[in-house]
C-alpha cells in the first residue's frame, strides 16, 4: 500500500468511526446503543489516528467504570489514559484485579490487557504479571485467552504487545510468538483467527500491531488485505464474506492502519 493510499484509508476509516459518536457521549453500531466496550475501542482508534476525543466521551467512560468485566475495565483505563488520564477510581478497580501469582483478572487475556492498561496509564507492569504471561505461552509459540484453550492470533498479538510494553520485546517469548503469527497469514494477505480458518480484518489488524510492537516488519499484503475490505462509507468489513459490526471492526483496524501498536504513545 503506497503512502497516499494508506493515508486515504486511515482518513476514511477515521471519518466512519467519528460518525458513530452518540448524543450521550458513547459510540454505537449503526442502529444500536452506546456500549462501554465500543466507546473505549473507538477512543483508542481516534487517538491512534491523531483525532481529538470530546469531553462528553470521556465523561461517558467515567460514568460507566464500575461493574465491568475485567477486560472492559482495562479498555476503559486505556481509553481514559489517552484522554487526560485514568481516574483514581478506575485505577483502583484495576489494581483490585491483580493477584499475588501475577494474574490480572480471571483469565490469560485479562492479564495481557491488564499489563497494557497499566502501561498505557503510565504504571509499571508487575514482574509477576510479566512472568505469568510468559508461562502462559504454548509450545507452538501462541497464546490463548484462557487455560485449556487453543492459542489464537488475537490473543497472541495482545500478549506480544503486553510483553513488549513491559520491556520484554527482545525475549524468546516474543520471538516465538511472532513466528507463530507469521504462520497464521493466508494467501490473501489476511490473518486467520485459528489454524485453518479464513482471514478476517480484526485478526489481521492485531497481527500488524503485534509485529510493530515486536519491532518486526508487518507484511505489506496484510495492509492490502485490509484496504480491500474497505466499504464506500469508510468502514471495514469483517471479512470478504461478512460485513458485521462495522464500528467494532473498523475501530480495531484503525490503529493497525495507522501503524500504532498498544500502548499508544
Amino acid at each position: 500500500m503506497g503512502l497516499k493510499v494508506a493515508l486515504l484509508a486511515v482518513a476514511s476509516v477515521l471519518s466512519f468511526v467519528q460518525g458513530r459518536a452518540q448524543p450521550d457521549g458513547g459510540f454505537a453500531e449503526p442502529g444500536g446503543r452506546s456500549t462501554v466496550a465500543l466507546t473505549a475501542t473507538a477512543v483508542l482508534a481516534l487517538h491512534a489516528a491523531g483525532a481529538p476525543v470530546s469531553d462528553g466521551t470521556r465523561a461517558y467512560l467515567q460514568a460507566h467504570e464500575t461493574a465491568l468485566p475485567s477486560t472492559e475495565l482495562e479498555l476503559v483505563v486505556m481509553a481514559e489514559a489517552v484522554t487526560g488520564g485514568a481516574s483514581d477510581r478506575a485505577l483502583a478497580l484495576l489494581q483490585g484485579l491483580q493477584h499475588a501469582g501475577g494474574a490480572i483478572g480471571e483469565a490469560f487475556n485479562s492479564t495481557y490487557w491488564g499489563v497494557l492498561a497499566l502501561r498505557q496509564a503510565g504504571q509499571t507492569a508487575p514482574a509477576a504479571s510479566v512472568q505469568y504471561i510468559v508461562h502462559a505461552q504454548a509450545r507452538s509459540g501462541g497464546f490463548a485467552w484462557a487455560r485449556g484453550v487453543a492459542p489464537d492470533t488475537d490473543d497472541t498479538a495482545a500478549a506480544v504487545q503486553a510483553l513488549a510494553a513491559a520491556g520484554a520485546r527482545s525475549g524468546k517469548a516474543v520471538s516465538k510468538a511472532v513466528a507463530f503469527l507469521r504462520k497464521r497469514e493466508n494467501a490473501d494477505g489476511g490473518f486467520e483467527l485459528r489454524p485453518g480458518g479464513p482471514s478476517n480484518a480484526q485478526s489481521t489488524s492485531w497481527a500488524i500491531q503485534a509485529f510493530l510492537a515486536a519491532g518486526a516488519k508487518p507484511p505489506a499484503a496484510a495492509f492490502r488485505y485490509l484496504r480491500r475490505l474497505q466499504r464506500s462509507d469508510g468502514s471495514i468489513r469483517y471479512s470478504a464474506q461478512y460485513a458485521t459490526t462495522p464500528l467494532w471492526v473498523s475501530a480495531q483496524a484503525l490503529p493497525a492502519l495507522a501503524r500504532r501498536p498498544f500502548p499508544l504513545r
